[in-house]
């Protein structure tokens, strides 16, 4: 019998240190975009996700996306994962703070027969839901077209959109590592969906009103929806729950908390919007 196999892709739009096992692809996105000083194509040494079939140049709006789509459309590995230059699954009880302590080969295969999903540990907003979070750090509406289209599109999804609004705590970061035909079913359902969303955004000109942070909107949009998606794989029995496994994660640059929960504080009492990352 053959080894499992799996590969991790790293999205990274600029060169940084990568996690030096095997299992792991640095990918640039946004690459069909990427331009040095003096306007020439700008490449970093990585794979790039404006090969083969792909969306590199929706990059701005699909953010780590494009290597998610990327590598569903151009991989073959038994398992496919996504993480980010800056944030990697652990493992154990081990606290990482650099590339290195990215989870390794020999702590990921031996699992791989039992889980066909890995998600990093839930996020916890504590007073507020992914709803609420997401309504007052970004717009609400984005989320309600979303319900729609789903309404629409793929209705045994609703129930467990509502539901996942309503809780408090989620995975998040569109990290992941899924058993390929999972994978396929996720992403098919995924892209149909932010596809429809992206066109009725445009088609309604609400787009052209945003700066380019709250523009990403498709990359922050399908972090809930992976919750969406994997609710109602276990409540239509198509997944166990125990084929599910929470790794631990870590980033590599430390969080600036105060400029965080300040800007929380003023996007829930104050409703201004969040300006960029922290």
């Amino acid at each position: 019998m053959s080894e499992i196999s799996v590969r991790i892709a790293v999205a990274s739009h600029k060169s940084y240190p990568m996690p030096p096992d095997p299992i792991y692809l640095p990918l640039q996105v946004g690459a069909a975009l990427a331009r040095d000083g003096e306007g020439h194509p700008l490449r970093l040494g990585f794979a790039c996700d404006d090969t083969g079939e792909n969306i590199s140049d929706q990059n701005p709006g699909f953010c780590e996306l494009t290597a998610l789509y990327w590598e569903w459309k151009n991989l073959s590995e038994d398992y496919l994962g996504l993480v980010h230059y800056r944030r990697h699954f652990s493992y154990g009880n081990r606290k990482g703070s650099s590339v290195e302590d990215a989870i390794r080969s020999e702590e990921l295969k031996p699992l791989l027969g039992q889980y066909a999903v890995f998600v990093p540990k839930k996020r916890w907003y504590v007073i507020e839901t992914l709803y609420s979070h997401y309504a007052h750090t970004h717009y609400a509406g984005h989320l309600d077209m979303t319900r729609e289209i789903i309404r629409e599109r793929s209705p045994k999804y609703l129930a467990s959109f509502d539901r996942t609004m309503r809780e408090t705590k989620g995975y998040m970061f569109n990290m992941m590592i899924m058993r390929r035909d999972f994978l396929d079913r996720y992403c098919t359902w995924l892209f149909d969906t932010l596809f429809e969303l992206k066109k009725r955004i445009e088609a309604e000109g609400s787009a052209a009103d945003l700066d380019s942070y709250q523009g990403r909107l498709y990359g922050r949009v399908s972090e809930l929806l992976l919750n969406v998606w994997l609710d109602e794989e276990i409540m239509s029995g198509e997944m166990p729950e125990s084929r599910i496994l929470e790794l631990p994660y870590f980033g590599t640059e430390k969080t600036d908390w105060v400029k965080k929960g300040g800007a929380f504080v003023k996007a829930k009492v104050l409703h201004r919007k969040y300006e960029g990352s922290f």
